[in-house]
C-alpha cells in the first residue's frame, strides 16, 4: 500500500473541498477502496474520512418516498421496515449481496461506487484503460466470461458489480450530491452509471470532489417485488446475471438487468412487452448485444431469469 496522508471531515462542504485537490478521495466504509489500496490499484495520496457526518438517516419525504443517507449501513437499509415494505427489491438485492460482516460496514454511496470485478482490472501486470487510461483493454481478446454483453466499446467490456445499483435502477432513484462550492445536485440514477465509450475510467456524473448526500426514492408504486440473481456460488459471488424487477397484477411493470453491463441495464421500451414474456422483453433488452464467445451463454441466461421472475410473480 502506498503511503497517503488522512483526515475526518466534520462538514460536507469542506469535505467536498478537500477532496476536489488531486490525488484525495473519500472514504466510508471502506470495504471497496482498501481492498483495491492494497494491490495498489487505487493510490489516493489523502483520504478523506466522511464516517462523522451524520449522513446516516433513512426518512420519509414529503412527496411519499424515502430519504436515504449516503453513509446509512447496507445491513440498516435492507433492515428497515420501509424499506422491506414498500421497496421490496431494494432489500432483497442487498441481501444478495456480500456477507453479512461487509454489510454491517458498506454504506449506500459507497455501494452505488463500486468498482468492476473484472480480473483484469486488478491484475497491474495487464493492460487496463479503466486503471490506467490509454494502455489498453487485456479482457479484449481475453478471458472474458463474467464481462459485459451489451453497452460495451472498444476500449472497455467491464461489468458493474453491484446487486443494489440495478434494484436502484428500477425504482427510479435520485442521487443528491454537494460540491466544493456548497452547490447541490439531484442525478437520476439512469444518467449517475456512465458507459465505458473511450473514457471508461470515468464511471459516474459525479464531478471531482463531488460528495453524494443522499439518494431518494420516489413514492411507492406497489406490484410485486423480485431480485434473482444468478451465480457461480451460492453466497459470497458476483452476479453473472441479475434482474430486478416490480411486476403489477396485470403483468405490467419494470426490469433492470445486472451483470451484463458497464452499469444497471434497463432499457424501457423494453418493459411494454413484459405481458407477452420474457422471450419478447429480451430481444429488446438485449437488441444491441454483442456478446464474445466466452459470455455468449448470459443473453440466454437472461431471458431463463427474466422468464422465472415473472412466473413467480404470477404465483405471488
Amino acid at each position: 500500500m502506498k503511503a497517503f496522508t488522512y483526515e475526518r471531515a466534520r462538514d460536507a462542504v469542506a469535505a467536498a473541498r478537500a477532496a476536489a485537490r488531486p490525488g484525495a478521495k473519500f472514504l466510508a466504509g471502506g470495504t471497496n477502496l482498501l481492498d483495491l489500496m492494497k494491490i495498489e490499484v487505487e493510490t489516493p495520496t489523502h483520504l478523506i474520512d466522511v464516517q462523522d457526518l451524520g449522513l446516516d438517516r433513512i426518512e420519509k419525504t414529503k412527496e411519499g418516498g424515502l430519504r436515504i443517507g449516503a453513509f446509512a449501513t447496507n445491513t440498516a437499509l435492507a433492515a428497515d421496515d420501509r424499506v422491506r415494505r414498500d421497496y421490496g427489491v431494494l432489500s432483497r438485492a442487498i441481501v444478495a449481496g456480500a456477507s453479512g460482516q461487509l454489510r454491517n460496514k458498506a454504506t449506500t454511496a459507497g455501494n452505488l461506487l463500486q468498482r468492476t470485478r473484472c480480473p483484469y482490472f486488478y491484475d497491474t501486470n495487464m493492460a487496463c484503460n479503466k486503471r490506467k487510461p490509454g494502455t489498453g483493454c487485456s479482457a479484449i481478446g481475453g478471458y472474458s466470461r463474467q464481462l459485459a454483453v451489451v453497452g460495451a466499446s472498444s476500449d472497455c467490456i467491464a461489468t458493474n458489480p453491484s446487486d443494489m445499483n440495478v434494484a436502484m435502477r428500477v425504482l427510479d432513484a435520485t442521487v443528491e450530491t454537494v460540491n466544493a462550492d456548497g452547490r447541490t445536485r439531484a442525478i437520476p440514477i439512469a444518467d449517475f452509471h456512465r458507459l465505458p465509450g473511450n473514457t471508461p475510467h470515468i464511471e459516474t456524473a459525479l464531478h471531482p470532489g463531488e460528495l453524494i448526500t443522499a439518494i431518494t426514492l420516489p413514492r411507492p408504486v406497489g406490484g410485486t417485488h423480485i431480485y434473482e440473481k444468478v451465480r457461480d456460488r451460492a453466497s459470497y459471488a458476483f452476479a453473472l446475471v441479475s434482474v430486478a424487477a416490480v411486476v403489477q397484477k396485470d403483468g405490467t411493470g419494470r426490469v433492470a438487468v445486472g451483470g451484463v453491463a458497464h452499469k444497471p441495464w434497463r432499457v424501457e421500451a423494453a418493459e411494454a412487452a413484459l405481458p407477452q414474456g420474457a422471450n419478447a422483453v429480451t430481444a429488446t433488452l438485449l437488441a444491441d448485444a454483442r456478446p464474445t464467445p466466452d459470455n455468449a451463454y448470459k443473453v440466454p441466461l437472461v431471458e431463463r431469469t427474466l422468464a422465472a421472475v415473472i412466473s413467480q410473480a404470477r404465483t405471488a
